[in-house]
């Protein structure tokens, strides 16, 4: 018998089934600006532009990294696919931008059409969030690239802002407060540093119950990243933000001073929340430095926000109407040299 396709490792045939299981999930982000279904070339989105006078385009791209290791272990896949639309509408809303449509890519070493539904039913869960259509994606099957059973996921965001809503951080400046919107723990970034604490290090069960968390070790891990754009632009649309920063992969440390302008830093008040108690596991099970803790998990906050001190009583308040977890967490002031940040 010769080979054919699907003796060398790809099989078509599951492709198909995969597309007819996502079909209702990615349908149901849709909006009157898609206008193209499922199995073209290209997605084809007709934005509103009636409500802007200087549109401009802006998208951002990222993946989940190793936290994926943790659904294998689980087997579980249902919001994998909002970390990794949260990523990417997060940093594009940094910027002040609405998102507009997101764009997936999954690949596989052999396709298993029920598990690329789990996967998609996250991704549509998070674009539902985001407000965002699905608009397109691609499941590659890759024979022989990944391990059995195992997968990657990326994918990228584009929003919409007008030219003089962009906000850039520029006009920050000394005396400007920091408020501090909280995560949903470890989000996705710094897993390779928990895993080597939690599992190699402090030999933890994926699936160990511990008695400060609410979920078992490997569920509380996996708790999705928190998607911030109802809460951010519902803001935009009462005050004025000076600046937004999204605390991913570098944490408080890396992130909040990049949106600085020379001459200032931030001071950071750490006891002004309370971290989860994941946090604290993994320090401990890991012996890491404070300093460590901070640059590479967000410790709690998943989104910074610069504002003017004369709007502080205000947002919070609004804040605390719309139920978002949020507490002052520090300042700006003027510092010599690079921009930089200070955890007191």
């Amino acid at each position: 018998m010769g080979l054919d396709y699907k003796k060398a490792g790809v099989d078509i045939d599951a492709g198909n089934q995969a597309v007819e299981l996502i079909k209702k999930d990615v349908q149901s982000t849709f909006g009157p600006e898609v206008m193209t279904g499922l199995g073209g070339f290209g997605g084809l989105f007709k934005p509103d532009l009636s409500k802007y006078k200087n549109p401009v385009l802006v998208s951002g791209t990222d993946g989940v990294g190793t936290k994926l290791k943790l659904a294998f272990k689980l087997d579980l896949h249902n919001t994998i696919g909002i970390d990794l639309v949260a990523m990417s509408v997060n940093d594009i809303l940094a910027q002040g931008a609405e998102p507009l449509f997101f764009l997936d890519y999954l690949a596989t070493g052999k396709l298993e059409p029920e598990k690329t539904a789990e996967i998609v039913k996250g991704i549509a869960a998070g674009c539902k969030e985001a407000g965002a259509a699905l608009i397109g994606g691609e499941t590659a099957e890759m024979a022989g690239f990944y391990q059995p059973g195992e997968y990657d996921l990326a994918g990228f965001a584009v929003g919409i802002v007008d030219q003089d809503q962009i906000i850039t951080g520029e006009n920050i400046k000394a005396g400007d407060l920091v408020i501090g919107l909280k995560s949903e723990g470890l989000h996705s970034n710094g897993f390779t540093l928990a895993r080597a604490a939690l599992f190699d290090k402090a030999g933890f069960d994926y699936t160990a119950e511990i008695e400060d968390l609410e979920k078992n070790l490997g569920e509380e891990l996996l708790r999705p990243t928190k998607i911030y754009v109802k809460t951010v632009m519902a803001l935009l649309e009462k005050f004025k933000l000076k600046g937004i920063a999204h605390i991913t992969g570098g944490g408080l440390i890396e992130n909040l001073p990049r949106i600085l302008p020379d001459g200032l830093k931030a001071e950071i008040k750490k006891d002004s929340w309370q971290p989860q108690n994941i946090f604290e596991l993994i320090q401990e099970a890991g012996e890491i430095a404070k300093e460590e803790m901070y640059r590479t998990f967000n410790m709690g906050i998943g989104m910074c926000l610069v504002i003017n001190k004369d709007d502080k009583t205000q947002i919070l308040k609004e804040l605390e109407l719309m139920g978002e977890k949020a507490c002052l967490i520090g300042k700006i002031k003027a510092g010599a040299g690079d921009t930089s940040l200070e955890i007191k």
